[in-house]
C-alpha cells in the first residue's frame, strides 16, 4: 500500500525544492541542526530511503539551481542519503510562506508522528527504553496504526515517572530524554501532533473548545482550562496532566509561552543562568522566578509574556502534582499512622474501645438521637465538646483520636463520601481511596477549603454537599490547635513561647493572633489566613457562635441562616454589642476579633472586599487596618473639601468605610495611637470605667484638663474629627438616638449635632440626651476649632481681631475660650461680620443661660460661684440664675479676673438683650408694647427699654422696670471700674445711660459754643491782618 508512482515522488521532489528556495529567502534563526528528521512512507527496501539533496538534483529545475549552495549551507551539518532535509525544512517551518510547500511539510509532519518509527534517529535512541518499559513493539500487527502514538505517549509517562522518582522508575537513556522532549516541543504548536492526547481528547475537544481554532497551542490552553471540569473525561484529563509535567521540565514544550516569552528570556539570561541546577523538571519554575524577579526590579517584560505566566502559574498553584519538587521533597511527610488508616475508627466510633467507653454517658445524653455506630456519631460527638455535656475522659480520647483524622480527610467517612468527587475534580486526589497512595498530609483538605469560599464569578467551587461537610470540619478544628495540622506544625515555638499558660479552650489561637506580629513569618501566615477566612465565616469560630447564640437568635438570625456569611453575622454582632441579649463572652469574644482585625485589612471581609481596589490604587504598601481606614478617610475628605468632580474612592468603599469608622468609635482599644498615648491615663483617672460603649474615650474628655500632653493632644484631635462629623462620635448617638429620630431625621449626618442644639430646649427633649448636648456645647466653647460652623463663619473676623491670641498659642495647646471671649467684645462693638455676629449673638445667648458654656467665666470664677451662688449653681437649671447673682454680687467679687468676665458679660448684655435672659424674661411684654417695630441686635432694643424708661409716659412692668433699674446701676459700677477701651465702646455707654438725654445736650451746647467762639476768632484774625496790610 505504500508503493507510490514515480511521478509522485518527483512531485514531492520538486515540492521541497520550493520549500528550500521559500524558506532560503527569509532570514532564518540559524538554529542547531534538528535532532528530529522525517521519512517519506514510500516502499523501498529499506524505510530509511528518502530523499537527499543530492538524488534531489536531476529533478530540480533550472531556476533553483542557484539556491543550492544555500540550502546545503543551512542544513550542511546533517548526515547525507537520510532524509533530513525534510527535517531542517520543519526546523525552520516557521519561515515558509509559500503555499504548497507549506501544505507539504503539514502533511508530512503528520504522516510522522502517526508512527514513531517514521522519525529518524529515534528509533536508534529509544529502542532499548521503548523494550525496557514495554512501551510497544516495531510491527503494528493486528493494532490499529493510529496505536503507534502510545509509544510516545508511553516514554513521555516514563519519563514523568523518572523525575518524580517514583519507585520501580526506569532510567530512561540521556539520548532517549532528548528525542522524547524534542517530539514534545515540535508537537506542542498543534495538538492533532500529540496523537495519543488527540486521540484521549476528541470528545472533550468538541465539548469544551469547538470553536477554538488548532495552532499555536490554542487547543491545549483551552483543554487546561477545563481540565477539572466533572464533563471532562479521566482519560483526557490524564493525558492532559502528563503533558503538563512535560512543559514543567521544559518550558519549550509550550508553544505559547516559548513564543510569547523567547525575547524577553534572551534579553535576562533565564534560560542560561549558570548558577541554576539544570534539573529539567525544575526548569519552568526557574524561568517563571527568574521573569517574576526581572519584573519586581522594575524591568519591562512584554505583556503577552506576562499573560503566559500567569496562566502558568495558576497551572501550577491549581495542581501540585504538576511540581515535581514539591512531590519529591514532601513524600517523607505524607505518611500517616498505619493503625489508624487500617482501623478506620471514623467510620465507626466503637472500633476504638477507649472512646467508646469514655463517651458512652455523652452519647446517651447528647447524641442519643444518633442510630448507634453511625459516623455522625463522632461528628455530634465535637460538636458537644467544651460544652457542659462533655466529660473530660470523653473529651481527651476525642482529641486523640481527631488529631489523626485531621491528618488524612479519608479518616472522616461522610467528608470522604460527600467530597471525593471534587477532590479528583479540583485537587489531583485519583486513586485516594487507596491506602498506600501517599500523599501531604492535609494537602487535600486545604485544597477543598480553598474552593469552599470561591464566588461565582471565579469559579471552580465545590458542590454544595462538599462544602456543608468543608465548614463542618473547619468549625470543629477551631475548637483546638491541635486539630490543624499546619497551625501546630508551624506554630510549635510561639506556642510555647508566647502562649504555654493558655490552657482553655480556644484561648490558643486567640494568644496566637494577640502576638501576631511577634510570631515567626511561617507562623505568621498561617494564623493570618486562618483569621481571615473567619472574617468571611465567623461561624468557623465555634466556641464565639456558642456564647453569642442569645444574641444571635434575638438580632442576628436573618444573616446566621445564610449559606455565604460574608462578613455579615459579625457586623451584625458588632452593631449588636451592647444589646442585653449580650453576655459576657460573646462580648469579650466580639472585642477580641475586633481587636484582631486592625493589625490587618484583610481581616475585616466586607473592608476588604469594598476596597481593596482603593487601597492598591491610594494607600500602597499599608498593611494596618486602623493606617488604611484614616489614609481613606483623608482622601475622602481631602476631595469633599476641594469639591473634586469625582472621588477617588469609590461608593462602595466610602460606605463600609463609613462602617468600620463607626465600630472603632466604640472601643479606644479600637484606635491604637489614640489608646497608646493615653494608656497611663486611663489607668491614672478611668481606671473603674470599663471598656466599650466609648465610655473610656468619654472620661478622658471629661478629665481633659488632667491628662498628659501626648494623650491631651491626641483627645483634641479625635474631638476635633468628631465635631466635623458627629457619627462619629459614639456617645452621643447612642444617647440621643431617639432624640435624633425624632428632631433630626432629615438632617445630614454633618449636622446632626447642629439639629440637636437647635431643638435642646424643647420640652419633648430627653434629659439625659439634653446633658449630653450640653457637653458638646462645653467642648466647642472651649476652643473655636473645634466649632467647625463658627470656624466658617468668622474665618476672617478670627485673624483680624484675634490674632494676638492666636501668636501665643502652640499647636498642641487648647485656646480655653480665649478666641471666643474676643470675638464676644468685638460683638458688643458692633465690628462683626454679618454671619460671626450671627454666631456668636447664639453662643452668647446659650452661654446666658448656662454658664458652663463660658469656658474663661469657669476658669476665672469657680471659687466665687462657691462661694456667692451655691443655690444657683446646684439647681442647674440652666436659666441663666448664676450668671444673674454674679452680677448682683459683683461688688462682692474679689477675684480681679472674675470680675473682669461679669463686666464682660455686662458689656455684652447692651448690645443684645437676648444675651440677658433674666432681663429678656422680665421685659418681653414691653418689648412686644414699646418696641415691636424695633428689629432686636446692636443694642437697639435695650435702647428703646431705656427710652421708655425715662419716658413718664410710659408705664413698664414693675418686674422689667426693677430689673431695667439695677441694669443702669450696675452700668455705672461697670463704667467707673472699666472705663472705655475706645470710641465705640464709649460711645455704647452714652448711648445706654440714663442720663444719655442730659449728656447728649451737653455735648450739643459744647459743640455749639466751640462753633461760635471759632466764628468770632476768625473774624478778629482777619480784621487785624486786613489792618497790617494797609499799613
Amino acid at each position: 500500500m505504500f508503493l507510490q508512482p514515480y511521478k509522485l515522488l518527483s512531485h514531492y521532489i520538486l515540492l521541497v525544492a520550493k520549500c528550500c528556495v521559500q524558506l532560503f529567502s527569509t532570514p532564518t534563526d540559524n538554529r542547531s541542526a534538528a535532532s528530529l528528521c522525517f521519512g517519506l512512507p514510500i516502499v523501498v527496501s529499506s524505510i530509511s530511503l528518502i530523499m537527499d539533496w543530492f538524488w534531489l538534483n536531476p529533478y530540480m529545475h533550472r531556476p533553483l539551481m542557484p539556491m543550492q549552495t544555500k540550502c546545503i549551507k543551512e542544513c550542511a551539518a546533517e548526515e547525507r542519503g537520510k532524509g533530513y532535509l525534510v527535517s531542517c525544512l520543519v526546523d525552520h517551518r516557521g519561515n515558509i510562506t509559500e503555499y504548497q510547500c507549506n501544505q507539504y511539510i503539514t502533511k508530512m509532519t503528520s504522516i510522522v508522528f502517526s508512527d514513531y518509527r517514521l522519525i529518524c534517529g529515534f528509533m536508534d535512541n529509544c529502542r532499548e527504553d521503548i523494550n525496557s518499559l514495554h512501551c510497544g513493539s516495531i510491527s503494528t500487527g493486528e493494532k490499529d496504526v493510529h496505536s503507534q502514538g502510545e509509544v510516545i505517549a508511553c516514554l513521555e509517562k516514563g519519563l514523568v515517572r523518572e523525575a518524580e522518582e517514583q519507585p520501580g522508575a526506569h532510567a530512561i537513556r540521556p539520548d532517549c530524554k532528548k528525542a522524547i522532549m524534542r517530539v514534545a516541543e515540535l508537537s506542542s504548536d498543534d495538538f492533532h501532533l500529540d496523537r495519543y492526547l488527540y486521540f484521549s481528547c476528541r470528545e472533550d475537544r468538541e465539548r469544551f473548545c469547538e470553536n477554538t481554532p488548532a495552532g499555536e497551542g490554542r487547543v491545549y490552553k483551552c483543554l487546561f482550562n477545563h481540565k477539572f471540569e466533572e464533563a471532562m473525561s479521566e482519560k483526557c484529563r490524564e493525558a492532559l496532566t502528563t503533558r503538563q509535567k512535560l512543559i514543567t521540565q521544559d518550558y519549550k514544550v509550550s508553544y505559547s509561552l516559548a513564543k510569547a516569552c523567547k525575547t524577553d528570556l534572551r534579553k535576562y539570561r533565564c534560560s542560561v543562568d549558570t548558577n541554576m541546577p539544570r534539573a529539567r523538571e525544575a526548569r519552568l519554575s526557574y524561568l517563571l522566578l527568574c521573569l517574576e524577579s526581572a519584573v519586581h526590579r522594575g524591568r519591562t517584560v512584554s505583556g503577552e509574556c506576562q499573560g503566559e505566566m500567569l496562566d502558568y502559574r495558576r497551572m501550577l498553584m491549581e495542581d501540585f502534582s504538576l511540581s515535581p519538587e514539591i512531590v519529591l521533597h514532601c513524600r517523607g511527610e505524607i505518611e500517616l499512622q498505619t493503625l489508624i488508616q487500617e482501623a478506620d475508627p471514623g467510620a465507626d466510633y466503637r472500633i476504638d474501645r477507649a472512646l467508646n467507653e469514655a463517651c458512652e454517658s455523652v452519647i446517651q445524653t447528647a447524641c442519643k438521637h444518633i442510630r448507634n455506630g453511625d459516623p455522625m456519631i463522632l461528628s455530634c460527638l465535637m460538636e458537644h465538646l467544651y460544652t457542659e455535656k462533655m466529660v473530660e475522659d470523653c473529651e481527651h480520647r476525642l482529641l486523640e483520636l481527631q488529631y489523626f483524622i485531621a491528618r488524612d480527610w479519608k479518616l472522616d467517612p461522610i467528608l470522604y463520601k460527600k467530597c471525593q468527587g471534587d477532590a479528583s475534580r479540583l485537587c489531583h486526589a485519583h486513586g485516594w481511596n487507596e491506602t498506600s497512595e501517599m500523599m501531604p498530609p492535609g494537602a487535600i483538605f486545604s485544597c477543598l477549603y480553598r474552593h469552599a469560599y470561591r464566588t461565582e464569578e471565579q469559579g471552580r467551587r465545590l458542590s454544595r454537599d462538599c462544602k456543608v461537610e468543608v465548614q463542618r470540619i473547619l468549625h470543629q478544628r477551631a475548637l483546638d490547635v491541635k486539630l490543624d495540622p499546619e497551625l501546630q506544625r508551624r506554630c510549635m515555638t510561639d506556642l510555647g513561647k508566647w502562649c504555654s499558660e493558655k490552657t482553655e479552650s480556644g484561648q490558643e489561637l486567640e494568644c496566637l493572633q494577640d502576638h501576631l506580629e511577634e510570631l515567626v513569618s511561617e507562623c505568621r501566615d498561617v494564623v493570618g489566613n486562618l483569621t481571615e477566612l473567619a472574617s468571611e465565616d465567623i461561624q468557623i469560630e465555634t466556641l464565639l457562635m456558642r456564647a453569642c447564640e442569645p444574641v444571635i437568635q434575638s438580632h442576628c438570625h436573618e444573616v446566621a441562616d445564610n449559606q455565604i456569611d460574608t462578613g455579615d453575622l459579625m457586623e451584625c454582632l458588632v452593631q449588636n454589642k451592647h444589646q442585653k441579649e449580650m453576655n459576657d463572652k460573646c462580648a469579650v469574644g466580639v472585642t477580641h476579633f475586633q481587636l484582631v482585625q486592625i493589625k490587618d485589612f484583610r481581616f475585616s471581609y466586607k473592608f476588604k472586599m469594598a476596597c481593596k481596589e482603593d487601597v492598591l490604587k491610594l494607600c500602597p504598601n499599608i498593611k494596618k487596618k486602623v493606617d488604611v481606614v484614616l489614609c481613606l478617610s483623608t482622601t475622602v475628605r481631602n476631595d469633599t473639601l476641594q469639591d473634586v468632580k469625582e472621588q477617588r474612592v469609590s461608593v462602595k468603599c466610602r460606605k463600609q468605610l463609613r462602617v468600620e469608622e463607626l465600630e472603632m468609635s466604640e472601643d479606644v482599644r479600637l484606635e491604637p495611637e489614640l489608646y497608646d498615648s493615653c494608656k497611663q491615663d486611663i489607668g491614672r483617672l478611668c481606671q473603674n470605667v470599663a471598656f466599650g460603649n466609648a465610655q473610656v474615650i468619654e472620661c478622658l474628655k471629661e478629665n481633659k484638663r488632667q491628662l498628659t500632653q501626648r494623650c491631651h493632644h491626641r483627645v483634641f484631635k479625635l474631638q476635633e474629627v468628631e465635631m466635623m462629623d458627629p457619627e462619629l462620635d459614639f456617645q452621643l448617638m447612642r444617647v440621643c438616638k431617639q432624640m435624633i429620630r425624632r428632631f433630626c431625621t432629615e438632617a445630614d449626618a454633618k449636622n446632626m449635632l447642629q439639629c440637636l442644639k437647635q431643638n435642646k430646649n424643647s420640652e419633648l427633649m430627653d434629659p439625659k440626651c439634653k446633658q449630653m448636648i450640653t457637653k458638646r456645647q462645653i467642648t466647642q466653647n472651649t476652643d473655636y476649632r473645634l466649632n467647625p460652623v463658627l470656624r466658617k463663619s468668622c474665618k476672617a473676623d478670627i485673624p483680624k481681631f484675634c490674632q494676638s491670641i492666636l501668636n501665643k498659642a502652640t499647636g498642641d495647646s487648647e485656646l480655653e475660650g480665649q478666641v471666643v471671649s474676643c470675638l464676644k467684645l468685638k460683638y458688643a462693638d458692633q465690628r462683626l461680620s454679618p454671619d460671626c455676629e450671627d454666631q456668636i449673638r447664639v453662643i452668647l445667648q446659650e452661654s446666658a443661660l448656662d454658664y458652663r458654656l463660658d469656658p474663661q467665666l469657669q476658669i476665672h470664677c469657680t471659687d466665687e460661684i462657691s462661694r456667692l451662688c451655691p443655690e444657683e449653681a446646684a439647681a442647674q437649671e440652666q436659666t441663666g440664675q448664676v450668671e444673674e447673682c454674679l452680677k448682683v454680687n459683683l461688688l462682692k467679687i474679689k477675684v480681679e479676673g472674675c470680675k473682669k468676665e461679669v463686666l464682660n458679660i455686662l458689656k455684652e448684655s447692651k448690645a443684645d438683650i437676648f444675651v440677658d435672659p433674666v432681663l429678656h424674661t422680665a421685659c418681653a411684654l414691653d418689648i412686644k408694647h414699646q418696641c415691636a417695630a424695633i428689629p432686636p441686635g446692636r443694642g437697639r432694643q435695650m435702647s428703646c427699654l431705656m427710652e421708655a424708661l425715662q419716658d413718664k409716659r410710659v408705664r413698664l412692668q414693675p418686674e422689667c422696670k426693677k430689673r431695667l433699674q439695677d441694669r443702669i446701676d450696675m452700668w455705672s459700677y461697670a463704667a467707673k471700674v472699666a472705663p472705655a477701651e475706645g470710641f465705640s465702646d464709649l460711645a455704647m455707654q452714652v448711648m445706654t445711660s440714663p442720663s444719655k438725654t442730659y449728656i447728649l445736650a451737653m455735648i450739643g451746647l459744647s459743640v455749639c459754643i466751640l462753633f461760635l467762639f471759632g466764628l468770632l476768632c476768625g473774624r478778629m484774625t482777619k480784621r487785624l491782618m486786613q489792618e497790617q496790610k494797609d499799613r
